[in-house]
């Protein structure tokens, strides 16, 4: 098992790395204070997983409640998030209870929300059951719902209480899930750590064959990144926009679409190429490095190509609510070269369009 920690003064807390890890219950039931528990699961994840941890709760003394969502990015809304406060409510659960995110992203995401508004604040733990839970959203704080207008658009800055990343968990991840994880892992040698975009260049097929050795390097070198770029910009004042590298792009697909077409690593995926196009052609990387990129994504079964309902209209109308968007400008997070990212509002607007045009209308 390997440690990492989020150092953020008395609110820093470890993201325990491995496998079989709720075989060592102290794991978790050391960050839970009191008595009350809530699990909040998905449909999919609840048969597999749900009784083990009701169990280990359980047997650790702890009253257990749960509750099970439907699962989907289009179910993540206030809505949804109100069924959860429905249950503390009718539940009696009072500002000693902890609520335990079983899922992917959009389980810890509400899950977070849901923690950081009850009575003014509980306690969180995540155990990430999905690749991009576990690289990513289950670590940094990021909680928050969706709007029909724009992606994450509703939510707080909320720090979990620890974070369990049990790669067994990924032995029942479909695989289309488990390449929508992978784009975030690739997102993190691209931003801040060529030496591991290298390795994952060299080591891909065995990071796709879901090697135990190689899927647990994956995650504590893309936690390790992450927990470092935190811990430095907790809010994202300042360097830690770098970790929406193709999030800009991405999350005007998935608006368009009504978070129901690509997944939301799919559609990062082919956000970060059009960061690197757009890059090439303001001189930084070249078109080895961007070729590379398009081969690799490929490589993990990812799509490299723009859906076809998208034109350069659609995408800056949906990039114009994005949250990243500062007194009306786009900031958009590219590439100095492989492993430096870097935030730019005054990148040329016309090689933007030209990278747009270029994308909507290239074959898929």
């Amino acid at each position: 098992m390997k440690t990492l920690s989020v150092d953020l003064g008395e609110r820093s807390y470890p993201i325990y790395i491995g496998s079989a890890l709720l075989a060592q219950p102290h794991l978790l039931t050391d960050h839970i204070r009191g008595d009350e528990t809530l699990i909040v699961s998905n449909e999919t994840v609840a048969p597999l997983y749900l009784e083990q941890v009701q169990r280990l709760l359980r047997d650790a003394g702890k009253r257990v409640d749960t509750i099970v969502l439907p699962d989907g990015e289009q179910f993540k809304t206030l809505d949804t998030v109100n069924g959860i406060f429905q249950t503390l409510l009718e539940k009696r659960h009072s500002r000693k209870t902890t609520l335990i995110a079983l899922g992917g992203g959009v389980v810890g995401d509400m899950t977070g929300f849901a923690a950081a508004c009850y009575q003014r604040g509980v306690n969180f733990i995540q155990i990430p059951t999905t690749l991009l839970a576990q690289v990513d959203s289950s670590v940094g704080g990021k909680t928050g719902v969706n709007h029909p207008l724009g992606k994450n658009m509703i939510g707080a800055f909320y720090q979990p209480r620890a974070v369990l990343a049990d790669v067994g968990f990924l032995k029942t991840l479909p695989d289309r899930e488990y390449s929508a994880g992978v784009a975030e892992v690739i997102k993190y040698g691209l931003i801040s750590d060529p030496a591991f975009y290298e390795w994952l260049d060299g080591n891909l097929s065995s990071l796709m064959a879901k090697e135990r050795e190689a899927v647990i390097y994956a995650v504590e070198m893309s936690c390790l990144n992450k927990a470092r770029i935190v811990s430095a910009d907790e809010r994202e004042a300042g360097k830690r926009a770098i970790l929406n590298l193709g999030h800009t792009f991405g999350h005007a697909i998935e608006t368009a679409q009504g978070y129901q077409g690509l997944l939301h690593g799919e559609a990062v995926a082919v956000g970060m190429l059009l960061a690197a196009e757009l890059s090439h052609r303001m001189g930084y990387l070249n078109e080895s490095e961007v070729a590379g990129l398009r081969d690799l994504l490929r490589r993990a079964r990812l799509p490299v190509a723009v859906p076809a309902e998208m034109t350069p209209d659609l995408f800056m109308h949906h990039m114009a609510l994005d949250k990243k968007v500062s007194e009306g400008v786009v900031r958009l997070i590219l590439l100095k070269s492989i492993g430096s990212a870097f935030v730019s509002a005054d990148y040329d607007k016309g090689l933007l369009s030209e990278t747009l045009v270029a994308a909507c209308t290239r074959p898929a």
